[in-house]
C-alpha cells in the first residue's frame, strides 16, 4: 500500500470477517456482557515458540515474563492496549511473544490495574512500578540494567511514553528505548484530521465514555504523565519508536509526538504503515510483520 489513508483492502475484509474485534473499543467498555470477555486472561493460539514462560507477581503487579533459551538483548517491559479499560496480558499474548522474536529481548508483560474501577494514575503507577523493578532486576533475565527498555500498544503506548517521562532523570541507569506503537498522546478533546476522517474503524473518541473510565472525576488534559504531548519538554527521554497506522484516528497525534521528540533533540524513528487501522499489530495483520521488523531492528541497535 503506498496511499497512506485508504483502508488495504486485506484489512477491510478482516474487519469485514471479524466484528466483534473490530467493535469500538467504547461499544465494549459500555457493554457490561461484553466488557468481561475483553479481558478475558486467555488470547489466540501462541504465535512464537518462546522457551521459557513465567507468570509472576511484581510488587503486588501480575506479570507474565517470556524468555529466551540464549541471552537477551535486553529486556523490554511491555504494557497491552485497551483503552485503559479491556485487555490482559493473556489476551495481549501473541503481542508479548512477537515483540520477544523481533527484538531478542526478554519481554514483561505487565497486568496494570484496569479502569474504572482504578482510574488514573493506577494503572501508570504500576507500569512504573514494574520497570523500575526491570532495571533493578535485568540481571536475572541475563540483561544488562542499561538494557531496558519500555512498549506499548495505544493505552499501552501512552503509559509507555508516561513511563519514559516519569523516570526521565529519576533512574540509573536511563531507560535505553521506548517503543511507542500507536499510542495516545492528546487529551481526549484534542482535535486531530485523522480522528474525524477515521472515527468509528475499531476506536471512537467521539463521547465521554473513555475519558470519564480513565480519568474519572479529574480532568487532567494538562497533566505530561496523562497527555504526553502536554509536557513541556521532551528533552532527555529515551530514543523512541513510534509506529501508526494510516487508518487509525491515532495516527495524527502519534505522529505529533515524533515530531516534537525529534524537535526536542530526541533520537526517534516515525513509521506509518499505510492503510492499516487502529489494532493491526494486535490483529496479525500482514502488515504487522514489517512493523516488527522495524521495531526489532530499532530496539536490537539501542541497546547494541
Amino acid at each position: 500500500m503506498t496511499d497512506e489513508g485508504g483502508l488495504d483492502p486485506v484489512a477491510k475484509a478482516w474487519l469485514d470477517a471479524n466484528p466483534v474485534s473490530s467493535t469500538p473499543l467504547s461499544d465494549i467498555i459500555g457493554s457490561p456482557e461484553i466488557l468481561p470477555l475483553a479481558r478475558g486472561p486467555v488470547g489466540g493460539p501462541p504465535t512464537r515458540e518462546i522457551a521459557k514462560i513465567t507468570d509472576d507477581v511484581v510488587e503486588g503487579v501480575p506479570a507474565r515474563s517470556y524468555e529466551h533459551a540464549d541471552a537477551p538483548t535486553g529486556v523490554v517491559v511491555y504494557f497491552h492496549g485497551g483503552a485503559y479499560c479491556i485487555g490482559s496480558i493473556g489476551l495481549m499474548d501473541n503481542v508479548a511473544r512477537e515483540l520477544a522474536h523481533a527484538t531478542g529481548a526478554a519481554v514483561i508483560s505487565v497486568e496494570y490495574r484496569l479502569a474504572p474501577e482504578n482510574p488514573y494514575p493506577a494503572g501508570l503507577d504500576d507500569c512504573e512500578k514494574v520497570t523500575r523493578w526491570a532495571i533493578a532486576n535485568a540481571a536475572r533475565f541475563g540483561a544488562s540494567p542499561d538494557h531496558v527498555a519500555v512498549a506499548g500498544e495505544s493505552a499501552g503506548g501512552n503509559l509507555a511514553a508516561a513511563v519514559a517521562l516519569r523516570l526521565r532523570d529519576r533512574v540509573e541507569p536511563p531507560l535505553a528505548a521506548q517503543v511507542l506503537i500507536y499510542p495516545g498522546t492528546a487529551a481526549f478533546g484534542a482535535e486531530f484530521p485523522s480522528r474525524d476522517e477515521f472515527d468509528g474503524i475499531v476506536i471512537s473518541l467521539k463521547g465521554d465514555t473513555i475519558r470519564d473510565a480513565y480519568w474519572g472525576i479529574g480532568d487532567y488534559s494538562n497533566d505530561e504523565f496523562a497527555v504526553p504531548l502536554a509536557a513541556s519538554t521532551l528533552a532527555g527521554l529515551p530514543p523512541a519508536i513510534v509506529v501508526t497506522g494510516g487508518c487509525d484516528p491515532l495516527r495524527d497525534e502519534g505522529r505529533a509526538y515524533a515530531r516534537r521528540l525529534q524537535d526536542d533533540g530526541v533520537t526517534v524513528e516515525d513509521v506509518c504503515c499505510a492503510g492499516q487501522p487502529h489494532g493491526f499489530i494486535n490483529f496479525d495483520l500482514p502488515a504487522a510483520a514489517d512493523a516488527f521488523d522495524q521495531i526489532g531492528t530499532f530496539v536490537r541497535k539501542a541497546f547494541a
